[in-house]
């Protein structure tokens, strides 16, 4: 009986790899999604080196861009996160970013000149402002129709997808609103509009500080609540892993340099002799993504820190038993789309300076992207779960998809045919997920 229960014990005992899941408690979901990012790197890379002689996926000027190219669509992912988790969905994002994006430049191309004078200091914040303010006010409404009038979101939104697409069309009579203030045009990224190697290893010397705090911090938390500890050796991992890729992160974007043309001109406007071997001046980190990463941060900190936060969660599990348990739902319905419009028109920002012009056009098809993005990354649109990270590196699988088919020449309309069916596929493989872990 007792070689019996030994053997027993043997068998129910968790093997090494199910150990090292447990101890350093990394999500498994998340590890998939990165696993399917390096998968379509790695892929699009060996595809173009067979085929054209050379790989040009895996280089530092084409990951630098792909990062910039990524930042205006994680930006609404981060927002989108939470419309679906309390089970809405918004239609709109790409229609009011075209708003946001005309507002900002007839407040600094039409309006701001004649008050304070052409590329006036204060002209960029300004547009800034009113942009965020006008991509606020429009999610307010939306989440006002949907909590206080009852009409679905799909409707309210679908609705706002078409009416502030025209009436960017309106304010403008079609028109392309340039040339934008210069200070705003760094907002977009660009040789000028990143942090150069010297800033980048400052945000990486943050970064990595940051993260060793957070493991001391989390570790003093949970003895002071008596919760079950990490072994040392998992938080060294978690530690080192970190810290590892700010450091490569960092370490990329320096090896991207300025153009030669952007550098010769440089070098004569501030009396710079370039040596025979040429004069390397690194990017950095774009301005562009490190919003971005202010985004992910402060939202992550929202929904895992603070009652906000919790509350979301709670209306996405179940909206009824929220509201009796005194979450005043329809006003946290409103606050949220709020918030949504507001990282609408933040990403209005940087898509636009971006362009270093204004159109109604712009953010057309956004909306798709950015759903996508979320659900990719783990968010349910049965409602209740989801994480801002894993809506950030859905929007980088996206736009490498986006990236790598240009890149090998696939026709525009195979590029939607692929996003569409990764869209489904995600869907798919996010029920078959939950059945299993039930």
């Amino acid at each position: 009986m007792t070689d019996t229960n030994e053997h027993s014990a043997t068998r129910n005992r968790p093997g090494l790899v199910q150990r090292f899941m447990r101890d350093t408690e990394l999500d498994t979901r998340l590890l998939g999604m990165l696993g399917a990012l390096a998968l379509i790197w790695v892929g699009f890379h060996v595809y173009g080196a067979l085929s054209n002689g050379f790989g040009a996926f895996l280089t530092p000027r084409n990951l630098w861009n792909l990062s910039v190219q990524t930042a205006s669509i994680g930006i609404m992912a981060c927002g989108m996160v939470l419309v679906i988790i309390t089970r809405h969905i918004d239609l709109s994002v790409g229609s009011v970013l075209g708003f946001c994006a005309v507002i900002m430049g007839i407040t600094q191309v039409w309006f701001l000149p004649k008050l304070v004078g052409l590329e006036h200091w204060s002209i960029w914040i300004i547009a800034c402002i009113v942009g965020m303010i006008a991509g606020t006010l429009v999610g307010a409404i939306h989440g006002w129709l949907i909590a206080y009038l009852s009409i679905p979101a799909f409707i309210v939104t679908l609705g706002g997808l078409l009416v502030w697409r025209g009436a960017a069309f309106l304010i403008t009579r079609g028109e392309t609103i340039s040339p934008l203030d210069s200070t705003f045009k760094l907002l977009g990224g660009g040789p000028n509009g990143a942090v150069g190697a010297t800033g980048s290893w400052i945000v990486g010397i943050i970064a990595s500080i940051a993260v060793v705090a957070l493991i001391i911090m989390g570790r003093a938390r949970r003895r002071r609540f008596d919760f079950r500890l990490r072994p040392i050796w998992a938080e060294w991992f978690i530690g080192i892993i970190s810290v590892g890729a700010v450091v490569g992160a960092v370490l990329l974007v320096n090896a991207y340099p300025w153009p030669t043309g952007i550098v010769r001109r440089y070098a004569a406007a501030n009396d710079i002799e370039i040596p025979e071997g040429g004069l390397f001046i690194s990017h950095g980190f774009a301005i562009p993504v490190l919003i971005l990463l202010a985004v992910i941060v402060v939202m992550t900190v929202v929904m895992n820190r603070t009652r906000f936060g919790r509350y979301v969660y709670a209306i996405g599990g179940n909206p009824e038993a929220a509201a009796l348990a005194g979450i005043n739902t329809r006003w946290m319905t409103v606050k949220i789309f709020a918030l949504m419009g507001f990282l609408t028109g933040l990403s209005a920002v940087v898509a636009s300076a971006r362009l270093g012009s204004a159109t109604n056009a712009l953010g057309t098809l956004d909306e798709l992207y950015v759903i996508a993005a979320a659900v990719i990354g783990g968010t349910s649109l049965s409602g209740g779960v989801g994480t801002i990270y894993g809506a950030v590196l859905g929007a980088f699988v996206m736009q490498s998809l986006q990236t790598g088919m240009v890149l090998i020449g696939f026709d525009a309309a195979v590029q939607q045919v692929v996003v569409g069916g990764v869209l489904v596929l995600a869907v798919y493989l996010d029920n078959l997920y939950r059945r299993s872990s039930k």
